[in-house]
């Protein structure tokens, strides 16, 4: 299976960073240290505490080995190097809902990175799909559950 390239922000990126070392050396130890506790206990065969560990463990471990992928596949974007008159990832937009006229602004990022409340918008979702390659002053369709929603771009900045 081929393996997918994402792109993610400095910040995005030594966000992961610094959750794999974390995993590593405090959640790594700390489960280690539980199943050594329980395996004090005794017999092993009727032991939940010794059972629960040793299945947090493969949890942990099943986790870290999918963020060492995915920073594996990671690519940093060089913003430098962007066309800012389009909307492409990274890319800080400010659109309008044509219908009720309220603004919003939004960048665009990777989908590890998006956090709606902070308005950081993942680029996978249907909005971002529709804003993706277009300029300032276009209008965009974006079906969502309601319907069809019309924003206008108001400004594409980095």
């Amino acid at each position: 299976m081929a393996n997918k390239i994402t792109y993610y922000s400095e910040e995005g990126l030594k966000k992961l960073r610094t959750e794999l070392d974390h995993l590593k050396s405090v959640e790594r130890p700390g489960i280690s240290r539980m199943i050594a506790d329980a395996r004090d206990k005794g017999d092993l065969s009727e032991n939940a505490e010794y059972d629960a560990a040793k299945e947090a463990q493969g949890m942990l471990e099943m986790k870290i080995a999918k963020l060492e992928e995915v920073l594996i596949n990671a690519r940093v974007i060089d913003e430098s190097k962007m066309d800012t008159s389009k909307v492409l990832l990274l890319s800080v937009v400010k659109i309008l809902n044509r219908k009720n006229k309220a603004t919003m602004t939004y960048t665009l990022v990777a989908e590890n990175e998006a956090h709606f409340k902070s308005g950081k918008l993942s680029i996978n979702s249907p909005i971002a799909q529709a804003l993706l390659g277009k300029k300032k002053g276009d209008i965009v369709e974006v079906l969502a559950p309601v319907g069809k929603i019309e924003f206008e771009i108001l400004d594409v900045s980095r």
